[in-house]
């Protein structure tokens, strides 16, 4: 079994670790240094011998003079890990190559030649998940961004374009499923019980979207017809048990294509679709052309196993890596600085596809929370970053929040200041014009600027520009004039000091409050510093409802009293908006209360504010259950931490706990009544049931805050009578946060009903790590040893350590343990799986912005991992810039 002893460091000895010499760092990597590759790859065969413990790869390589680069009269093929077994060129061996590092190098004098190169590897030992490896008794890929070279040299850069030819023999017993991208154009059988399969894909791609699956598969198939009649076959491929679990993500995949067609005019563009589930995966899907590799947990589901939240997860990833057929595939990047063309598009795509298949304003609000959650506290540490990067060391280090959410949020603000339909004419033009290519974020942008008919021209400082913008806001009101008075500030983040204004679109309304109603509402745009807006007709200061729809990605600072906060939670027509005055009211009484600046008086008045505003949620009629769950969300801990310059994550605990004791002691009556009304609907897959099972969710976090034992007895029989996972889980998450016997007897009951469904025991390894037990940290502890943990598959380790690092209450324990532990899992981790390792490390590089007694031990912690020996490329660069 893969126990991991987490006190100690890998060698089992702390101080040998922190005498370690200072690693090598990895090379920089400048976006300006950008040149062409000297040499064109038009084709490309790969021949592949299969086994799990060796697998031969005879790869032939067409290679032309390119003419647009500066000639060179060597090819750098790059390797990782690779020893060439023979190198032909022209079909003659030769000895005259070379390693430069991990790279081959070849002489090359004419124009034109075929390279073949063999290379041997073993996939099972391939722990990193990246290449070619093995995964319970079949073999699949990850390329994505730089795994090719783990399988045969090669030019393995995003600019390189080629058609791919691949052909696989293997034991059919072992193999019986072969698999790569495009269309399978030949197969038959090799004798001595082997087989072999052949594939083609007519269209050129980068070596990050090559792709094999070789296994023992089964597949739930069916089709789909193109716009213009064509019959495309499609099929998800899992293991023999999982097949009635795929259901949701074929709905969801016909969903995505029917979709892509009706809004964006891209039709699917090969025979075949595949899908091919895989539960050993580093990410949560990639979009090989033609053969997406999907982790189990974004393709496998049914009620009794998945929450609604999976569901959507599910739903929303099928369709990002559909998308991304034309948004990365058919069109690709020239070099991974211009990663969020590709990403930020694709993830404004998928947005968009989920809110048109579910509720928009719902979807709205999850996709804010996330980024508030994620990429704020990012822009705002030592990590932050422009979503066009100007440098980097580990690619992998930048698949980040800023580059795929901020990134959709910066194309969000294009389709809202030139409306859809400018906004479709410009991404025709992108997609036509750029057809075939490695584009980059300004050929995009310049698509988006003719197509729409937009001056772009300041708006480009959003990719260059690191930070989240502080906007200031204050409305004043004189005769019959209402003037809005906008300031912005971008702060310093590393590498940038000075900061230029960026444009900021803001849409907002202007509400009469003795009506409840509005004129109309606005776009504004700010361009300055500073700005000034008049509105006339007002004989009444109006309440101003802003950003509304989050028109902008910024942090606002608006002087409003908690009177027109409250008016707004209740009466604001915008969704979103009436939202952000519920969480506006709870995190300015929660900034003031920690700060100690409130007396007994001022702590009465603003509970008594947010208890006003939340009953009126409880009781509106109008609002549908899906809303409502969204506006009982009382923001996060970290999201309050993002509110103050440093934070001290206990008085934020205390402070956000006491609040929602005291809500659930006011309000348990409305509570209570909720939970038993949504009872009585949430069966079934509307969204009214979907809706009740949220709102009965939301009940039980507030009454599990204030009476234990009552909330115990009630979470215990919704926990029993549960007939879908989603209120099984809510039942058990408040359970898992009490000290009441029926915590452990559910958590058992959970884990034996479950046991051998790896997702489902995910869900009960971070059910207990995120927790608000008191002694949270000492059952990870304890989890870590647990029969079922590992730390070779990625899912395992995030849903223990990840659930763990970010629940504040347990991660900033006050003596540093939970620092420890994260530390303690980046160093055993990092030897085996560097790309999960380093997603570990910031976590604790927001030591900044922690008071000093926390902020010394998170930063001992990172001096540690500095320090330690062999450290990855990733781990690395992670760890050194959170350390400044």
């Amino acid at each position: 079994m893969d126990i991991v002893d987490t006190q100690a460091t890998p060698d089992g000895n702390p101080e040998m670790a922190d005498a370690a010499p200072e690693p090598k760092a990895p090379p920089l990597i400048r976006r300006e240094d950008y040149t062409p590759f000297p040499w064109l790859v038009p084709e490309i065969a790969l021949d592949f011998d299969l086994g799990l413990d060796r697998t031969r790869i005879r790869s032939a390589l067409t290679v032309q003079r390119n003419s647009a680069a500066v000639p060179n009269d060597m090819i750098r093929l790059n390797g990782d890990g690779l020893t060439p077994v023979e190198v032909k060129v022209d079909g003659e061996a030769i000895n005259d190559w070379s390693m430069d590092d991990a790279d081959l190098m070849l002489p090359l004098r004419g124009d034109s030649h075929l390279v073949e190169v063999i290379t041997e590897i073993d996939p099972s030992a391939n722990s990193q998940l990246m290449g070619l490896y093995a995964s319970n008794g079949m073999l699949c890929t990850q390329c994505e961004a730089e795994g090719f070279r783990r399988i045969t040299f090669f030019p393995d850069r995003p600019d390189v374009l080629s058609t791919y030819r691949v052909r696989m023999e293997g034991p059919k017993d072992q193999f019986p499923v072969l698999l790569s991208n495009g269309n399978c154009v030949a197969e038959g059988e090799a004798g001595n019980g082997r087989h072999w399969a052949e594939w083609h894909d007519p269209w050129r791609k980068p070596s990050y979207l090559f792709a094999l699956v070789a296994g023992d598969l089964v597949a739930n198939r069916d089709s789909f017809t193109t716009r213009s009649g064509r019959k495309v076959d499609l099929a998800i491929w899992v293991r023999e048990g999982d097949l009635e679990r795929t259901g949701h993500a074929m709905e969801s995949l016909k969903n995505s294509m029917k979709w892509d067609e009706e809004t964006f005019g891209r039709e699917y563009d090969l025979d075949l679709f595949n899908i091919v589930a895989v539960s050993d995966f580093n990410m949560g899907a990639m979009e090989n052309k033609g053969l997406n590799i999907f982790n189990t947990k974004y393709v496998l589901a049914d009620t009794e196993t998945a929450t609604d939240g999976d569901y959507d997860a599910i739903e929303g990833v099928i369709g990002h890596e559909y998308f991304h057929n034309w948004s990365g595939n058919r069109i690709t990047c020239r070099d991974w600085f211009q990663l969020s063309l590709k990403e930020g598009f694709t993830v404004l795509r998928d947005q968009l596809f989920s809110a048109d298949m579910g509720s928009e304003p719902v979807k709205r609000i999850e996709d804010v929370r996330i980024l508030r959650s994620v990429q704020f506290p990012e822009d705002s540490g030592p990590l932050a970053h422009p979503i066009r990067p100007d440098s980097y060391r580990e690619i992998s280090n930048f698949y980040t929040a800023t580059v795929y959410n901020k990134g959709a949020e910066v194309i969000r603000m294009m389709r809202t200041m030139a409306g859809p339909e400018a906004f479709r004419k410009g991404t025709d033009l992108y997609f036509d014009r750029h057809d075939g290519e490695a584009a980059t974020c300004e050929d995009f942008v310049s698509s988006i600027e003719e197509g729409a008919g937009l001056d772009l021209g300041q708006f480009r400082l959003w990719y260059s520009q690191a930070g989240t913008p502080k906007l200031s806001v204050r409305l004043d009101h004189a005769g019959e004039t209402a003037t809005l008075h906008l300031s912005q500030q971008v702060p310093a983040t590393p590498g940038q000091a000075e900061k230029k204004p960026m444009p900021i679109p803001l849409r907002i309304a202007l509400f009469d409050p003795e009506t409840g109603r509005h004129d109309g509402e606005k776009l504004v745009v700010l361009t300055e510093a500073e700005a000034n807006f008049s509105f006339d007709g007002f004989a009444r200061k109006p309440i101003l409802s802003i950003n509304r729809g989050f028109s902008a990605p910024v942090s606002i600072d608006r002087r409003i009293d908690s009177e027109d906060l409250v008016f707004l939670a209740a009466n604001d027509d915008d969704p979103f908006a009436r939202y952000e005055a519920m969480q506006d009211l709870v995190v300015g009484h929660l900034r003031e209360a920690i700060s100690g600046s409130l007396d007994q008086a001022g702590i009465s008045a603003g509970r008594a504010a947010i208890r006003k505003a939340l009953s009126a949620i409880l009781q509106d009629d109008a609002l549908d259950d899906l809303m409502r769950g969204e506006l009982m969300i009382m923001p996060s801990q970290s999201y309050l931490a993002e509110q103050m310059l440093v934070a001290d994550p206990a008085a934020i605990h205390r402070e956000r706990e006491g609040l929602k004791a005291w809500l659930a002691g006011e309000l348990g009556s409305e509570l209570l009544a909720l939970h038993d009304r949504a009872g009585s609907v949430s069966a079934g897959s509307d969204a009214a049931a979907r809706g009740a099972r949220k709102v009965r969710g939301q009940a039980l976090a507030y009454l599990a805050a204030g009476d234990a034992d009552r909330a115990a007895r009630l979470a215990s029989a919704q926990y029993d009578a549960a007939a879908n996972m989603t209120e099984r889980q809510s039942a058990l998450v408040a359970l898992a946060g009490l000290e009441v016997p029926q915590r452990a007897e559910r958590l058992k009951d959970f884990y034996d009903r479950y046991r051998g469904n790896a997702l489902v025991i995910d869900k009960w390894f971070a059910i207990q790590a995120q927790s608000l037990h008191p002694d949270a940290l000492q059952h990870v502890k304890a989890l870590a040893d647990h029969p079922d943990f590992t730390l070779r598959n990625p899912n395992r380790v995030r849903s223990l350590y990840m659930a763990f690092a970010v629940n504040p209450h347990a991660f900033h324990a006050a003596d540093g343990e939970g620092y420890r532990m994260i530390a303690d899992l980046i160093l055993a981790l990092d030897p085996i799986n560097p790309q999960t390792a380093a997603r570990f490390v910031p976590p604790l590089g927001r030591w900044r912005r922690i008071e000093p007694g926390r902020a010394e031990l998170m930063r001992a912690q990172l001096e540690r991992i500095a320090a330690a020996p062999n450290l990855s490329r990733d781990t690395h660069e992670q760890v050194s810039r959170s350390l400044g």
